[in-house]
């Protein structure tokens, strides 16, 4: 039998789509970050449209001039980042884009800096192109946000990358602006690329803000997508923007991975833009309803959980997790271990709030009997 390459076994399976596949139907899905909301009417009628005029064959490798256009537009408008479409590609959701990144720019021996905890398919993609991934300690006692200061400790002359995620999955934390400038200044100061994944930037409550690192400075690739803000997740539409001597690097490993992005999903992302939004600001003010509810529910347990300030994951601090996990699962809650994050997620669990307000209330109800 023929050996599987050295760099796939390094890596393990998903924890999170374990807990998936493995969970009883009958139990209530904390462990799962897809929103529980439906594709909003308007971007469905537009992929209805989109079949019936069968547009349903090869697109450019790019995506769509059209879309790309209305993506530079957006990043414009909401990002203060300038782009033209000949630098942006619209990919197969915004993994592929992490994928391609990795691939177009890492090598053996190279050090990626990473948040820790964060989101696993990071260090997975790093390995798989035999870089080394560089946990960046992201402690409760900083309310899990990234600092330039750590960043800059761990700085070496083989750092290539940072893969940063504001609003963050697992935990929550938008990372502060002057954070932000500190680690573009880094960049600039190391000659290091940022790759900035930004799929949560709509679900942020409260005062907070999202801040792009492609505002201060060029050395960034920023990732986005369409499954959060618009529940798009099984659509699989993403995009991401990059500066010009690298976009047709990011462009052959795109095209020879899937060619292009789907075309009904690409009809879909163009309306999602440019229909109207009010189905995303009903579906943050219900994620902000249930983001109090699990917060005060896991406080008033005596879990430490800092308030999120976006995305839609919980990240309490529990002293004997792996119990507390099993015993959750066995009464009929499913949660995810926090160290599938990193080391810092130790003595963590991830819950996610995508789920019914009635069925986060359910749960911790059942919780309040561990």
């Amino acid at each position: 039998m023929v050996k599987p390459s050295k760099r796939v076994e390094s890596i393990e399976l998903s924890q999170i789509r374990k807990m998936f596949e493995a969970t009883n139907p009958d139990a209530i899905n904390l462990g799962i970050g897809e929103p529980d909301f439906p594709v909003p009417r308007n971007i469905k009628e537009s992929m209805k449209q989109a079949i019936n005029e069968d547009y349903t064959h090869y697109t450019p490798n790019k995506g769509f001039e059209d879309l790309r256009l209305k993506i530079c537009e957006k990043f414009q408008k909401d990002n203060k980042i300038t782009t033209t479409p000949d630098n942006v590609i619209v990919t197969s959701g915004a993994s592929e884009a992490l994928y391609d990144c990795a691939q177009a720019l890492f090598e053996k021996g190279d050090e990626v800096l990473i948040q820790d905890p964060g989101f696993l398919s990071y260090e997975a993609i790093i390995r798989l192109a035999e870089a080394n991934p560089v946990p960046v300690s992201t402690p409760l006692e900083d309310n899990f946000k990234l600092k330039a200061d750590r960043v800059n400790e761990l700085i070496t002359p083989d750092t290539k990358a940072i893969i940063i995620n504001s609003p963050c999955n697992p935990t929550g934390a938008v990372i502060d602006k002057k954070d932000i400038k500190g680690i573009c200044e880094l960049a600039d100061d190391h000659d290091f690329m940022i790759i900035s994944d930004e799929i949560y930037e709509k679900i942020i409550y409260g005062d907070n803000k999202h801040y792009s690192p492609g505002a201060y400075t060029d050395n960034v690739i920023t990732l986005n997508g369409f499954s959060k803000t618009y529940a798009m997740t099984g659509l699989r539409i993403g995009y991401l923007t990059a500066p010009p001597e690298l976009t047709e690097e990011l462009l052959k490993v795109h095209q020879y991975n899937i060619a292009c992005a789907s075309s009904i999903a690409q009809k879909g992302a163009y309306e999602a833009l440019t229909g109207p939004q009010n189905s995303v600001k009903s579906m943050v003010k219900e994620f902000e309803k249930r983001k109090n509810l699990i917060v005060k529910s896991l406080n008033d347990m005596g879990y430490k959980t800092p308030d999120c300030e976006g995305a839609f994951y919980a990240f309490p601090r529990i002293n004997n997790p792996e119990e507390f996990v099993k015993t959750a699962m066995d009464k009929g809650v499913i949660c995810v271990l926090g160290k599938a994050f990193g080391p810092t997620g130790e003595k963590h669990v991830r819950m996610s709030y995508a789920n019914s307000y009635e069925n986060i209330e359910k749960a911790m109800k059942i919780l309040e009997t561990i």
